[in-house]
């Protein structure tokens, strides 16, 4: 058949570093790049746990860098984004996954270090990456930033507010760099994830997750990190050029049920 479209939906040989990857959405997401042929830089705190992803990409005729990252690290940082230049001589992508969520009431004597913490991660985190990463992804010609929201970042949950208000940071930085970058080709955009079966969620009750998707989610169910990993591929294909701050839930239908 002859070819009717003009625009690629393949991210073969594409230079992806994805935060969090060493479980959860972040490991999914890893999954899902190396597959569609993208070269994956696996970075997470937990060394262990890259070591298992790494291994399974490489041992799957993938290709995947594993690389220590702490995002809290400026210095680690730069020393991650020099060694995927040393190792590949490009990079195209990132995927700002990394994250931790500390419970906690406005009262509590600790409130402050629990928000200093949480915004460290998942937002200035997030920033700090970006601003190393740029000078690369401006050479690319497939540049693609997307970072990891909530549905946190649209809503609110009681005793959980230095998560929720960074969350909602993470989308108002995407729309500002998504105007900021837009006229460089590189696009920014958001993934807002509802209830998934990840580690954060681990610890909730089975019963009590069929009892809330049954009554919050349309889909009556929790989602899993691979449905999550593959709308944030969608983002970075090259057909996805014209997507720019879009803020995109992956939640089931949660944010829209009223009843």
């Amino acid at each position: 058949m002859t070819k009717l479209t003009k625009l690629s939906r393949s991210v073969k040989d594409k230079v992806a570093l994805i935060t969090g990857s060493g479980s959860g959405m972040g490991r999914a997401t890893a999954y899902v790049f190396a597959e569609a042929g993208a070269k994956v830089i696996a970075s997470d705190i937990n060394e262990e746990q890259i070591d298992e992803v790494a291994s399974d990409i490489n041992s799957s005729n993938g290709s995947c860098l594993k690389q220590v990252l702490d995002v809290t690290n400026k210095k680690n940082i730069s020393e991650v984004i020099s060694n995927v230049i040393k190792e590949f001589g490009q990079l195209d992508m990132i995927v700002n996954n990394a994250g931790i969520s500390i419970p906690t009431t406005i009262d509590d004597e600790n409130y402050e270090d629990s928000w200093d913490k949480t915004f460290d991660v998942l937002l200035k985190g997030q920033v700090t990456l970006i601003r190393a990463a740029l000078p690369f992804i401006r050479e690319s010609d497939c540049g693609r930033i997307v970072n990891i929201s909530s549905t946190e970042g649209i809503g609110a949950t009681p005793r959980i507010s230095p998560y929720t208000s960074a969350k909602h940071g993470v989308i108002g930085l995407t729309r500002s760099l998504a105007a900021e970058l837009g006229s460089e080709g590189i696009t920014v955009n958001c993934i807002c994830p509802g209830p998934i079966n990840t580690a954060m969620t681990a610890a909730i009750p089975a019963e009590d997750k069929k009892i809330y998707a049954r009554r919050r989610v349309p889909l009556k169910r929790y989602g899993e990190p691979e449905e999550v990993a593959h709308m944030t591929l969608s983002l970075c294909l090259p057909a996805a050029s014209f997507v720019n701050g879009a803020v995109l839930t992956v939640d089931g239908g949660l944010s829209i049920k009223r009843a």
